[in-house]
């Protein structure tokens, strides 16, 4: 490919309203146009990226098992009506009415659809097990799209549905797609962290999330350095951090502490530790009798709503108490809320360390005042319940024992969950099995957003000058820039045996014959992101050599023309950038 006959469009300052990084560098490269919010144009240099991209989860998935399909963009309605997803999902799914008034969907995912095509076209066991896939435009509507292409409302991105015969069989076709997903992205050439995650509304048993590590990411992401566990914050287990209750060597005091209504400026006053003090949150549940829930725990550390969601009596929902009701129970507002003698009963739930504490600070349940001194047993009956109800924090002790836990910041590319027959049997989607009975399917789910990892790669590997593509994914792989292309014979020709080398070669090159100057044209490549530039000049080829750098590189080298080739192949097809 040549400069002059491809499509650049570059720009020295992103629009005013690109908010990070990879969304500012892109529309600066000529990547992406911006449509509407959340939609974009992808240009060439974007689509190239895209197709390498799918070409590496093509490759990966069939060497897995797995067959290409591809489902419809827009699904009829009945089919999210049997899973009860139609109401389920909320505003992010679109809806739209055909001529005829009938109820259709644009899709956000397909597990109602390919659960179809499975209880039509498999059988019986002997066709089992069955996976396929899609790489497919999506859309979800998205209450304020943001972040470029990483949370859009329209983006690229390959679904995979496995149909297996127990649960045995399942497991084993989970842990193919892992590792196909680790080859993908080990393939593509990002730092990631494969994380144990929370099932979220898809369902499911069993799920991992595969997140980019970024700085700008999302998610916090927990792992232990010293072991291989990894989790999502969400799911990340928190140990207690006292081992057993002390004995009690304070008395119960009910002390004055006008204005103070935070544990940090409870514990400032009083002059204690912030890990003496427990902070009191109140939530509601509106199914059943409506309780009244009081959650505990250490002053110094957060609520984790995931983990709340799966108490029973809460994982139906639940919402913050308003202050009506917190007045009601307590008698007095939030600030001062603790569980020593509440004036209505309510269900008390203490994290794992808070239940191990004592002598602790909590609120009295009188505005301007707190108890210092509490102990359980002695001045208030034990916890209904001790849950693990908090994120975990740095240097938290890990739950496998072997090591203290950190955290990372990360951008989630890829999911795979175990659903066993949740959509299956929703659907009577059933297969006879090897007894001769009809037998729900048990399913598994695996995505990747093709278009999300654009901006997390982006994310991850840039610097003041633009984008430093990993060479597996970058538009191209080598731009030559012929500096006086327009002048010099010597240029001309230089530059294109070297262009004609690499092509035959099998290296992904573009040759920039624009005649522009070496300033602008080197600025233009450094902004795409380029992974290896060769310079043909008339003064360096005069001198006996061709330019190099490496997109990431501080400095240039020098090669005779007749060693770049080599040179070139070497970095290339080892992925080196």
């Amino acid at each position: 490919m040549r400069a002059s006959q491809f499509h650049l469009n570059t720009l020295k300052e992103a629009p005013a309203d690109a908010e990070v990084v990879s969304q500012k560098l892109m529309l600066r490269a000529g990547m992406i146009r911006k449509v509407a919010a959340g939609i974009y144009d992808y240009m060439p240099l974007a689509l190239r990226s895209i197709r390498k991209i799918e070409t590496i989860i093509r490759d990966e998935l069939d060497r897995a098992g797995a067959l290409e399909i591809s489902m419809p963009l827009v699904q009829p309605a009945e089919l999210w009506q049997e899973t009860g997803r139609w109401d389920k999902m909320g505003p992010e799914m679109l809806r739209l009415r055909d001529r005829h008034e009938r109820d259709f969907a644009l899709q956000p995912t397909s597990e109602e659809v390919v659960t179809d095509i499975a209880r039509q076209e498999i059988k019986s066991y002997r066709q089992l097990p069955r996976s396929f896939y899609q790489i497919q435009t999506k859309f979800r509507d998205e209450r304020r799209p943001r972040f470029g292409v990483m949370r859009g409302r329209e983006f690229i991105m390959k679904d995979c549905y496995s149909f297996d015969r127990d649960a045995e069989t399942a497991g084993k076709s989970y842990d193919t797609m892992f590792a196909a997903y680790r080859r993908i992205f080990d393939r593509i050439g990002l730092e990631y962290r494969a994380v144990a995650a929370d099932t979220g509304a898809i369902g499911g048993d069993r799920s991992h999330e595969f997140q980019v590590i970024a700085d700008t990411g999302e998610d916090a992401l927990v792992y232990c350095p010293e072991s291989g566990y990894a989790a999502n914050i969400e799911l990340a287990e928190a140990v207690p951090l006292l081992p057993a209750r002390t004995e009690a060597s304070a008395t119960l005091a009910r002390t004055a502490t006008p204005g103070r209504e935070t544990c940090e400026d409870v514990a400032r006053f009083l002059g204690a530790p912030l890990a003496a003090t427990v902070k009191s949150l109140v939530l509601a549940s509106d199914a059943g009798d409506g309780q009244i829930w009081l959650l505990l725990l250490r002053g110094d550390h957060e609520l984790n709503e995931t983990k709340v969601g799966k108490i029973d009596g809460l994982e139906a929902g639940f919402r913050f108490a308003t202050h009506a009701e917190i007045i009601e129970h307590f008698g007095c507002g939030p600030g001062y809320l603790g569980p020593v003698a509440p004036r209505k009963p309510v269900r008390i739930v203490a994290d794992r360390t808070v239940a191990n504490m004592a002598d602790f600070i909590c609120g009295a349940n009188a505005e301007g005042y707190h108890h210092t001194g509490v102990n359980w047993g002695r001045d208030l009956p034990e916890p209904d319940l001790v849950a693990d109800i908090r994120n975990v924090v740095a240097g938290d002790p890990s739950p496998d024992g072997k090591g203290r836990l950190a955290i990372d910041r990360g951008i989630e590319v890829g999911h795979v969950f175990y659903l066993g027959d949740k959509y299956s049997r929703a659907m009577n989607a059933s297969f006879l099995d090897i007894d001769g009975k009809p037998r729900f399917f048990e399913m598994g789910c695996y995505g990747i957003g093709v278009t999300r990892i654009l901006g997390a790669a982006i994310e991850q590997n840039n610097d003041e000058r633009g984008i430093i593509w990993p060479t597996a994914i970058a538009p191209f792989e080598v731009v030559i820039c012929a500096v006086g292309w327009g002048k010099s014979e010597i240029v001309r020709a230089e530059a294109s045996r070297l262009y004609k080398s690499l092509l035959a070669a099998g290296v992904d090159v573009i040759l920039d014959d624009r005649d522009e100057r070496p300033g602008a044209m080197f600025a233009d490549w450094e902004l795409i992101g380029i992974p290896h530039r060769l310079t043909v000049g008339e003064r360096s080829l005069k001198n006996g050599g061709i330019e190099y750098q490496g997109r990431a590189d501080d400095e240039q080298l020098k090669f005779a023309p007749s060693a770049v080739l080599e040179y070139i192949l070497r970095l290339v097809r080892t992925g080196n950038a």
